[in-house]
């Protein structure tokens, strides 16, 4: 049975993928000129800069609230509360436009291009090509368009030419039942410089098909969402509303990032102008920025009907599926009972009461139902994974997992596949013995272990005992589960500070050392000890290393220099790492004369290979494992083991070596952290670039060890210091486990195959960590080896051996149990789109190391297109070709995918630097669902509408520039970054209240924190900032925007529903080319 199939009364999951993290990016300043590609394959089809964007049908105009939800479109019932949005409005346009203008072009290999059927306009480079081919003749388009229907408007002016697609001329006007222009549904995008494209026909209805027998939940895209239609032929077929020619053609400005004037013309019958200049919800059309197309408007000055467009408050809303989860599935404790039950949300607050399957903070599955076979599988090509974070930190309202001390025996296991003790067990002979629920052996209960068994079969002690009746549990270890079998010492932290010319001279010695004092007081204990069992040590290097002997019997701390960096070794043993408690004023006297010490060298080389190496060793030389923290400024030139060259070079984009970029320079750091996984010893490393540094070489021992990467580019003291200091603590007081081995097993018919995350595996079944966070997760693809069945489902089994930070050998089990199908429907049913996107972010970010960007990018798409297709022909009611029919609880799939595809990793902008590329590679391999669903669609809440007296945030809204109003003040926040964007028509009072300046001139963008001001105004900000904080992994960096600054180029990037800078298509024209591969497959 498939357990919630009725339990939803809004759609499941999917909630928006986080956004872009914290660093510079696309062009901050003038922007690309008009048909000059910016790389090779720019986008994915958004249409180019010199159209005017299509409007929604003269004959289904409707007067848009301006929240909440819209009103039905003519003829079709629309899911409630889609949240309005329409592009940029005319008066209120923010500067500038995104104006890449290279469409993406996809391999020859899933399409051809451009066939000879119509001419190239003469203005197109050739660079650039349509995205399907242009029909030609009325018969191919009506396939083309079967199931749109066009609005009868009248034609105003025939187009200018250059356009590159739309019929032949010779095609005489057709009747309305398929729109005459071309491909409909989505030929959009050349880049020639001409109008928009015109009128659309009706396309995509939204319906709720039955599904064999059962009612499953469906979007049918309503039927105002067809795609963009092309520009007419100069013919004049079709109806056409371009403004007529007069002057010049309209194309990006090139100077000045300004909106263009206001509009001259009435607005249409129903649609309100909005009189406060609002980017608001649908707004009346305005000339030469026909609407839709984030990103495309027209910059002439010709006044005209505007042309029809995909009303984009007919498709799915994230914003609209995270509220609608959130009422129905809120307010109710999620209970881990029943077999297969998809969780609420990740954006949704919720309790878990574990009853034998492990809580979703601890497991979330990309399906909750997975298919019996493995063809089915390959049908659906829905990827099977699991994202496990074993170690993630509980609200306070629920239990932690229970230790259980099964005493010298040790936990009980299956004798064959060595599985653990968990509620699926099989208890059979009155008790005697159990059979295992992975493997089917039977095995005898040890006789300290035997209980007899209730008139159901179970045990009477049942509710007693955690590892028989919950999900998630730990046991002690015994010593057989310990390096050469010895209890491991407590773990050591080491402090390794870079003392070079740049750290000195920007204040981060003195500031790293002024800090240590205080955070050692804070190292993390077991919950009841008085002091952490953590012993400390130092090190500062440049081109050598100084170690320190802070034994608590000396009066002063002594310096050791070492050299000889080809041949690390650790001069001191007694004395280096040491308690802080015993050794407080030999450690506060050595981070005082540090920074003295070091203050006039002008030493501007670092090593940095050795540092790790000094850190190991003397992590050996004490037998413990621990974690090394390393703050470092440079690439690492000075002659040593692991030192590097500069090989930055940005013409490798968008070429075949691309992928050299992601790859270390030399295997040196891969063998090194080899060796500190078998230690145990795990590295963080904090970085301070002001140039490039080799992030994806420096990273690899990190990654390895599982340790994490901070990175601070320009750091400056004023700026910076907070967002660093934060980090520092939180890195320092955290959950860890020393010296992990994970290890999942299933039951059988299927099969772990796949990893992604911060770890090493010397075999093919353990993932090894010289530490494991609460913030790590590690993600596992399973693949089919047999059959399931439908009564037994599926089981899996995560059990992480680890050392807690007191030194105590401990295994973590986690549990959960799946359903299994023999029917699509009811895979599709019980999906969770946050979890797909997270492991499909992973798998193509972890492609980017061996495949070109551009196949990465294609692989993605074809796949969530085949996941589409599937659905539509297997479970979808017949309908017409020209609906797009999505999964319920796969709506936003292509919103996610698209904002994945934009990723400055898979689609760079020029500002963009290698360096940031590898380290948002690196953070999104080991980030769990509720990060990437943020960090790739960010959240984005109007501050001006917070409620000053609650508690509540302000209801969030979408990622598109025509949601923004002048008027308003609003905060974006994508895991990384918080944005504050300020529009030019704020009240004053509200620019005094938050900023504590008179006018909007004198905001500065430089504030890294608000000012503390006593009004309920500046309160409510600052409390939804700390709110935000506590909520990420990282301290984000508060970056102030004023609208039409050159930072908001930066802030532009993160609007990911809009056509971007670097040629990423926008929400609506991605879900149209989508919709066209759909289609493809289909036929």
């Amino acid at each position: 049975m498939s357990v919630n199939q009725h339990t939803h009364a809004g759609p499941p999951y999917g909630q928006p993928q986080p956004g872009y993290q914290g660093y510079q990016q696309p062009a901050y300043g003038g922007q690309p000129l008009p048909g000059v590609p910016h790389t090779q394959y720019g986008a994915y089809n958004g249409p180019m800069p010199g159209y005017q964007q299509p409007v929604p049908p003269q004959g289904s105009v409707r007067a848009l609230p301006t929240s909440g939800a819209p009103p039905p479109a003519s003829g079709t019932s629309l899911p409630s509360g889609h949240q309005g949005y329409s592009q940029f409005g005319q008066g209120d346009v923010q500067n500038g436009i995104p104006t890449s203008t290279a469409p993406m072009q996809r391999p020859p290999a899933s399409q051809p291009f451009l066939p000879g059927s119509a001419p190239a306009p003469v203005s197109q480079p050739s660079t650039f090509q349509q995205y399907g081919p242009p029909p030609s003749s009325v018969q191919q388009l009506s396939n083309h368009m079967a199931g749109m229907t066009i609005g009868s408007t009248s034609i105003s002016a025939p187009p200018p030419a250059g356009l590159g697609y739309g019929p032949p001329t010779s095609v005489p006007p057709v009747s309305g039942s398929f729109s005459a222009t071309g491909s409909g549904l989505y030929t959009p995008y050349t880049a020639s410089q001409g109008p928009p494209p015109p009128s659309v026909p009706q396309g995509l209805p939204l319906a709720q098909p039955p599904f064999s027998g059962q009612s499953v939940p469906t979007q049918r895209l309503p039927t105002e969402v067809p795609g963009f239609a092309p520009p007419p032929s100069s013919t004049g077929i079709g109806p056409s509303s371009y403004p007529p020619s007069t002057g010049p053609h309209p194309g990006p400005p090139m100077s000045g990032l300004h909106g263009p004037p206001p509009p001259t013309h009435p607005p249409q019958p129903g649609y309100q102008m909005q009189q406060n200049g609002s980017f608001g919800q649908v707004r009346g059309p305005q000339p030469n920025y026909g609407g839709a197309y984030p990103g495309t408007p027209n910059y002439g000055s010709q006044p005209g009907p505007p042309p029809k467009r995909l009303d984009p408050d007919s498709i799915p809303s994230p914003i609209q599926v995270i509220e609608d989860d959130r009422s129905n599935r809120g307010s109710e404790p999620f209970v881990t009972g029943v077999r297969g039950q998809v969780p609420p949300l990740v954006t949704t607050n919720f309790l878990v009461k574990d009853q034998g399957n492990a809580s979703p903070r601890y497991i979330r599955c990309t399906s909750y139902n997975i298919p019996c076979t493995s063809d089915m599988a390959k049908q659906s090509q829905v990827p099977l994974a699991a994202v496990i974070k074993p170690l993630a930190t509980l609200p306070p309202e629920e239990a932690l997992p229970y230790l259980v001390d099964h005493g010298e025996s040790g936990p009980v296991r299956c004798n064959r596949c060595k599985a653990y003790m968990c509620p699926f067990m099989q208890f059979i002979e009155g008790g005697r013995r159990f059979q295992c629920c992975f493997c089917s052996c039977v095995t005898e209960v040890p006789a300290h272990y035997f209980q007899h068994l209730d008139h159901t079969g179970k045990r009477v002690d049942f509710y007693d005992r955690p590892e028989l009746s919950l999900g998630s549990y730990e046991f002690l270890a015994t010593v057989d589960y310990c390096k050469n079998n010895k209890f491991p010492s407590p773990p050591a932290f080491i402090f390794m500070i870079d003392v070079s010319y740049n750290a000195v001279k920007s204040g981060l010695v003195r500031l790293i050392c002024e800090e240590l004092k205080s955070i050692l007081d804070y190292l993390p204990r077991e919950g009841n000890m008085e002091e952490s069992a953590i012993r400390v040590g130092f090190v500062t290097y440049n081109k050598v290393l100084h170690f320190y002997n802070v034994k608590s019997s000396l009066a002063q701390p002594q310096m050791m220099v070492v050299s000889d960096v080809a041949d690390m070794f650790v001069p001191l043993l007694d004395g280096f790492l040491v308690n802080v408690n015993e050794s407080r004023t030999v450690i506060a006297s050595l981070l005082d004369q540090i920074p003295e010490m070091f203050a006039d060298t002008r030493e501007t080389e670092t090593v940095f290979g050795p540092v790790i190496q000094a850190g190991l060793e003397a992590l050996k030389a004490a037998e413990c494992a621990g974690k090394l923290f390393i703050f470092h400024t440079s690439l690492p030139i000075a002659e040593a083991p692991g030192k590097l060259k500069n090989r930055d070079d940005k013409k490798l984009i968008n070429t075949d070596k691309e992928k050299t970029l992601f790859q270390p320079q030399t295997s040196f750091y891969s063998n090194l952290a080899k060796d500190c996984v078998a230690q145990g010893c795990c590295v963080d490393l904090f970085l301070f670039p002001n140039q490039y540094l080799d992030v994806a070489t420096l990273g690899v021992v990190t990654y390895q060890t599982g340790g994490s990467i901070y990175k601070y580019a320009y750091f400056q003291l004023e700026t910076d210091q907070d967002r660093f200091l934060n980090d520092l603590r939180r890195d320092v007081q955290k959950e860890v486990g020393f010296d992990a081995v994970m290890r999942v097993r299933t039951s059988t018919g299927i099969r772990a195959t796949d990893f992604f995350g911060a770890f090493y595996m010397s075999n093919t079944t353990d993932v090894e960590m010289a530490g494991l966070d609460c913030d790590k997760t590690i993600t596992v693809e399973f693949k089919h080896d047999d059959k399931l069945s439908e009564d037994s489902g599926a089981l899996l089994q995560c059990a992480l051996l680890y050392t807690s930070c007191a030194g105590q050998r401990r295994l973590r089990i986690h549990n959960l149990s799946l359903n299994c199908c023999t029917q699509l429907a009811d895979l599709y049913r019980n999906c969770e789109t946050d979890t797909l996107i997270n492991y499909l972010a992973k798998y193509a970010y972890r492609g980017v190391l061996s495949s070109p960007v551009k196949a990465v990018r294609d692989s993605l798409i074809n796949q969530c297109a085949q996941i589409l297709a599937c659905y539509r022909k297997n479970c979808a009611s017949p309908s017409s070709a020209g609906q797009l029919i999505l999964p319920e609880c796969m709506k936003l799939l292509p919103v996610y995918l698209n904002c994945v595809l934009k990723s400055d990793v898979l689609q760079p902008g020029p500002e963009v630097t290698t360096d940031d590329r590898a380290y948002i590679r690196q953070l999104v391999t080991s980030m769990d669902v509720a990060e990437t669903n943020v960090f790739f669609y960010p959240r984005l809440l109007p501050l001006t509408k917070a409620d000053v007296d609650s508690d509540s945030l302000p209801a969030a809204i979408r990622n598109s520039e025509e949601r923004l109003s002048k008027g308003d003040i609003y905060l974006l926040e994508n895991g990384l970054n918080i944005f504050v964007w300020v529009g030019v028509n704020v009240q004053q009072g509200l620019i005094q209240n938050l900023f504590g300046v008179s006018s909007f001139s004198q905001i500065s963008n430089t504030l890294s924190t608000l000012p503390v001001l006593e009004n309920p105004f500046s309160k409510k900000v600052r409390s939804i900032i700390d709110m935000l904080h506590l909520q990420r992994s990282r301290y984000m960096k508060l970056i102030i925007v004023k609208q039409e600054d050159k930072l908001e180029m930066l802030f532009k990037h993160f609007l990911v529903e809009d056509k971007s800078l670097t040629g990423g298509a926008s929400y609506v024209d991605f879900l149209c080319h989508m919709h066209k591969e759909i289609r493809q497959l289909l036929s």
